[in-house]
């Protein structure tokens, strides 16, 4: 029996501790991201005072489900990562639980753009891991470092925690290692837009409520049984009530279905700017109350050299309104023509504000943060020639 609790112990720490690496990596690898979906649990709960520093939230909770993980796998100060871990699962399963229920907030977060869970499937998935930790937790005791020299358990530990962090700071500075929102490079906008022909459409159902003139009776049904049995052709039933449409099963999605770009008189340009086949230079910034002035500064030195010497076209995406944009257009002089998006696309085009995209023939080239933004004669030299 021992024997038996000692494998279980082991395995529940190998599954735990690498559940918990992967889902900190994976946010770690877009803590901006994840600071976005921290904001949504922030309205819903009313605590937008916390918005300032949800990225240092962000960063602080993905490195600490990197160092619990890995201070687990390798036995150091147990008790302390245990209750850890189980203060941290039983965090998460709260939120996922009450977004399961009241169906707040879409998608947790919890493996970040990689993988989306549904509300119920984040809680399913934390109730796991929570019975698993609470399980670790009654048998703390016999969890055993693999090595019990708290000198090197602590030159160990020193550099998991400051890899982990920087990890975090320099995926937030210089863009996700590996881009898995729908704006990676390589993406045909457009194309990435479009729902092929034959793909599975959107099976709702509408419920009816009938009464039975002669007794009273009631009852409901759906409406392709309604048409199956044509019971409006019964004169004893008459309907009395309709649901409204309820999804029953998703049809194709593509990829990208939430973007359209507006002028300021509201006329759409989506296949004007993203189905030009030349170059062109988008600038993201989707806050401009927020946004790197040096930087947008930067892009329209870019922005003007480029239409002068090359005739390319060059805009700003955002979500402010055209009076904002204007205002600070003229302050700041920009080349850049403005048009209008919601944010939600806009945030994931570019984790930067503001951002710059090298488009061509509607294909994203090349992105750069504000803080590795090109320099025109490297933008010159690369991508841009006289046939443009």
């Amino acid at each position: 029996m021992q024997k038996r609790i000692k494998s279980l112990i082991w395995g529940a720490r190998i599954f735990v501790g690498l559940l918990f690496i992967f889902s900190g990596l994976i946010k770690l690898n877009d803590p901006l991201g994840f600071s976005y979906k921290l904001e949504e649990y922030f309205e819903v709960f009313h605590l937008v005072f916390l918005n300032p520093i949800s990225v240092f939230l962000s960063i602080f909770l993905c490195s600490l489900e990197v160092i619990l993980g890995v201070l687990l796998l390798a036995g150091f100060y147990a008790k302390k990562v245990v209750w850890g871990l189980l203060l941290l699962i039983i965090f998460f399963t709260f939120l996922t639980f009450y977004s399961a229920v009241f169906n707040v907030v879409k998608t947790c977060g919890c493996f970040g753009d990689a993988i989306p869970l549904t509300p119920w499937q984040s809680f399913s998935k934390d109730l796991v891991l929570l019975l698993l930790i609470v399980f670790l937790f009654i048998h703390k005791g016999a969890i055993h470092p693999f090595i019990k020299n708290k000198n090197i358990q602590i030159g160990i530990t020193a550099p998991v925690v400051i890899l982990t962090i920087w990890f975090g700071l320099f995926t937030y500075n210089f863009l996700p290692i590996i881009d898995f929102l729908p704006y990676k490079v390589g993406v045909n906008i457009l194309e990435a837009m479009k729902i092929p022909k034959g793909a599975p459409q959107d099976v709702y159902v509408i419920t009816y409520t009938l009464k039975n003139k002669k007794t009273g009776e009631e009852k409901k049904m759906s409406d392709q049984e309604y048409l199956k049995t044509k019971i409006y052709e019964d004169s004893h039933w008459e309907l009395i009530a309709s649901s409204d449409p309820k999804l029953i099963k998703a049809g194709y999605q593509p990829k990208i279905k939430d973007l359209n770009v507006y002028d300021a008189q509201g006329v759409n340009y989506n296949n004007e700017i993203f189905g030009n086949p030349y170059v062109n230079l988008v600038a993201v910034a989707w806050n401009l109350d927020k946004t790197n002035k040096k930087a947008l500064g930067d892009i329209n030195a870019i922005a003007i050299n480029a239409v002068e010497n090359y005739n390319i076209r060059s805009i700003l995406l955002t979500s402010n309104s055209a009076q904002d944009a204007e205002q600070l257009s003229k302050k700041m002089k920009l080349m850049l023509e403005v048009f209008y998006a919601d944010a939600v696309p806009l945030k994931s085009m570019v984790r930067s504000n503001p951002g710059l995209i090298l488009l061509k023939n509607g294909v994203i080239i090349k992105k750069w943060p504000a803080a590795a933004l090109p320099t025109y004669d490297e933008l010159e030299k690369n991508y841009f020639s006289k046939d443009e």
